[in-house]
């Protein structure tokens, strides 16, 4: 049986590839790298989004470092945030926002994976300091990774989308 702290590594990897393959044959929706990394990340949100609720509410519940109030509600309110934030990815006038947003969650939520790591029962290799700590580190290479690059096409007009200026053609610069 597959261990379960693979499921979101496998989600990130295996949506992106089936994206960036559609849009290396030729599905123009899908070319842009960004555009299947947008997928890729919504689909790991939605996985461990889903996870506050279903399936491992209490690992969760459990993983939240006793310092902090009321374990229950901030499980739910970060799976909400999760699944906000996985939409947020699927639109490209949101996509940026939603990207810096799960940056941001994935650096908050970090404390309660090396809680986990260093006090709850480790049932996996991934339950581990380092495996869980590469995991994040996945994760937020592929947030950044659409902070840093447009994930929206350029507008038209814009003087980077502008075919070269030809004054003989009457293609000016515009700005």
């Amino acid at each position: 049986m597959m261990d379960p702290g693979l499921v979101p590594v496998l989600m990130l990897v295996a949506v992106t590839a089936v994206l960036a393959l559609l849009g290396a044959l030729g599905v123009r929706r899908f070319k842009p790298w960004p555009v299947a990394v947008r997928g890729g990340v919504a689909a790991l949100f939605v996985t461990t989004g889903l996870a506050h609720f279903i399936g491992m509410r209490e690992e969760l519940v459990a993983m939240v470092p006793p310092a902090l109030p009321a374990p229950g509600l901030l499980v739910t309110i970060t799976g909400v945030l999760e699944l906000a934030g996985a939409a947020g990815m699927l639109w490209s006038r949101t996509a940026r926002w939603a990207s810096g947003g799960l940056t941001v969650l994935l650096l908050a939520m970090f404390p309660a994976n090396i809680y986990k790591a260093l006090n709850g029962p480790v049932t996996s290799v991934l339950d581990e300091l380092v495996p869980r700590s590469l995991m994040q580190v996945v994760f937020l290479a592929a947030t950044i990774s659409l902070l840093v690059r447009r994930t929206d096409p350029l507008p038209k007009g814009d003087l980077k989308s502008s075919p070269s200026p030809d004054p003989a053609n009457g293609n000016a610069p515009t700005l």
